[in-house]
């Protein structure tokens, strides 16, 4: 019987290096969040800060703010270009690491109105859903609840996003919406009296940053909520520690301790199995190159040493899928047409008559056409 190989144990040392942070920088409407983030992009300790802004408008007026120096990211609003220039600026930072040369900076601004875009986009997906359509029918303004399906998928493309910004080996500022509003009980009911203060954002937010600064409209001073850093301590309970004259600089290079040594080893992508990233390829270059791309990609797979049979033909599978779906697009029902009239008269003249409506779902409308 042959004994298993055991794998060689791989270590290194810990550099003790001090990575570039990323801030989570909250709080009240007009309390400064934007100016204190542009202020910070001309700092001669940084390299070329870049602003992503997302429903909000004042990137272009705040370039005249002293001090400020960044470019504005263009993009046409939708979650993949988002995505897709945010996965440019990490693309940069790495280069810039790797060469030596101050941190990229990148300002999200702000992070909440990409969380409401995500719930606005999983509310949509139970509206135009069967069971959602089929209340909406009965009830347009029936309350339509998305299932986990949808929920799951917008923590997913928030987790993409969540991916970039802590593995970026530079510095992020997060700017977010933060308020006090009515507390809730374990049971859902408001708690009279009683105030509790919630950032918007998905709720895993605090979690990906290095650094929580909360801002209050008319106070001097500003708010750090809680750090992962040696070099400062924030109380675990009671009041968040107060830091007057605040900057984003000197969080960064006098409390937090950053410095030219500050870009540390890049941590590797954490997957399941090495078919997940080829998968990304997959519906990327169906998009992108069509059939011809697939086929080159097909290639590609096989010629991977790297991959496990079985994790080629999870790909390959993919792959087939998407060849079978340009083949045979969706078709989809037009509602202006003939057929589409009939059947709105017939059951507009069932209802006057009082029968059963039928299940305007027994057909789906969008299966592959024969």
């Amino acid at each position: 019987m042959t004994t298993p190989t055991v794998p060689k144990l791989r270590t290194r040392k810990p550099t003790g290096a001090i990575p570039w942070p990323k801030i989570l920088l909250e709080g009240e409407e007009k309390a400064g969040k934007s100016y204190l983030a542009a202020s910070f992009t001309g700092c001669d300790r940084t390299g070329q800060a870049y602003w992503l802004e997302l429903g909000e408008d004042t990137a272009d007026e705040y370039a005249a703010i002293p001090g400020a120096d960044y470019l504005l990211i263009e993009h046409n609003g939708t979650y993949r270009d988002i995505l897709g220039q945010i996965e440019a600026v990490h693309a940069e930072a790495k280069r810039a690491a790797s060469a030596g040369e101050p941190p990229v900076v990148l300002v999200i601004d702000s992070v909440s109105l990409l969380w409401r875009m995500l719930v606005n986009w999983t509310q949509d997906r139970g509206r135009r859903s069967k069971t959602g359509q089929k209340k909406l029918r009965f009830d347009p303004d029936a309350e339509i609840k998305p299932g986990m399906n949808p929920w799951n998928d917008a923590t997913e493309r928030w987790n993409r996003v969540m991916y970039l910004v802590r593995t970026m080996p530079g510095i992020v500022l997060l700017l977010a919406r933060g308020k006090d509003v009515q507390a809730i009980d374990g049971a859902g009911e408001p708690i009279p009296n009683t105030k509790t203060w919630r950032v918007e954002g998905q709720k895993s937010l605090a979690f990906d940053a290095t650094v929580w600064v909360r801002l209050l409209r008319g106070d001097d001073h500003a708010y750090v909520v809680g750090a992962r850093s040696l070099k400062f301590q924030v109380p675990r309970e009671g009041k968040p520690k107060a830091v007057p004259q605040f900057s984003v600089e000197s969080l960064v290079f006098d409390l937090m301790g950053c410095g030219p040594h500050s870009a540390p080893r890049q941590a590797p992508q954490l997957t399941g199995d090495l078919a997940l990233p080829w998968i990304a390829k997959v519906q990327e270059t169906a998009e992108k190159n069509g059939i011809p791309g697939l086929q080159e990609l097909w290639k590609k797979v096989g010629a991977d040493k790297s991959l496990s049979r079985d994790e080629i033909n999870v790909v390959r599978h993919a792959i087939t899928q998407q060849v079978a779906a340009l083949k045979n697009p969706p078709k989809i029902q037009d509602p202006t047409s003939d057929a589409a009239k009939l059947r709105a008269a017939a059951l507009a003249e069932q209802d006057e008559q009082g029968e059963p409506e039928p299940d305007p779902f027994d057909e789906d409308p969008y299966a592959p056409a024969a």
